[in-house]
C-alpha cells in the first residue's frame, strides 16, 4: 500500500470531485502549471500512473495531489529532481524500504539545516546594517557604508 496519507497534513489541496480533477484543475488547485504537472511524470516522480479518462485525458485524484504537494515541497527546499525519483521509486514499491527512505531524508535534512543556517547568518548581517542606518538617521549622520 502506497504511503501517501489522504489527510490534511500536506497542505489545503483537495480533491472534492469523485471523477478526479482535470489537468489544468490540478494545476490551479496546486500552484503548479499544467508543464510541470506533465514533465513531473515523464522525469518519473509520480508515485502512481496517472489516471486518464476514455479520451486520454489526465485525471488527478487526491493521491496525486498529495504527491505533488510532497514534491513541491521537497523541490522548494532544493531537493535535487533524481533524488524525488529515487524517493518517488522508494514510495512506490511499497513498506519494506524505511531504512533507505530514513537515510535520503536525513541527509536531505541535513542539508536544508545548513542552508538555513547560512541564510540565518546572512539575515543578521541584513539586520545589523539595517540597526546602523536606522541610528544614523536618528543622529542626523549621513555617512554610507
Amino acid at each position: 500500500m502506497l504511503e501517501v496519507i489522504a489527510q490534511p497534513v500536506f497542505g489545503p489541496v483537495r480533491c472534492d470531485n469523485p471523477d478526479g480533477l482535470s489537468i489544468g484543475e490540478a494545476a490551479r488547485r496546486t500552484g503548479v502549471s499544467a508543464h510541470t504537472l506533465r514533465y513531473y511524470e515523464r522525469a518519473g516522480l509520480v508515485i502512481t500512473p496517472v489516471d486518464r479518462t476514455a479520451s486520454g485525458r489526465r485525471r488527478y485524484h487526491q493521491l496525486d495531489l498529495d504527491w505533488i504537494f510532497v514534491c513541491t515541497r521537497l523541490r522548494a527546499t532544493g531537493m535535487p529532481i533524481q533524488t524525488i525519483r529515487r524517493y518517488a521509486e522508494l514510495v512506490a514499491a511499497g513498506n519494506g524500504n524505511e531504512p533507505e527512505r530514513i537515510a535520503l531524508m536525513e541527509a536531505h535534512r541535513a542539508e536544508v539545516v545548513a542552508k538555513l543556517s547560512e541564510i540565518q547568518e546572512n539575515l543578521a548581517l541584513i539586520d545589523r546594517k539595517l540597526d546602523i542606518y536606522r541610528g544614523r538617521i536618528a543622529i542626523g549622520d549621513p555617512r554610507p557604508g
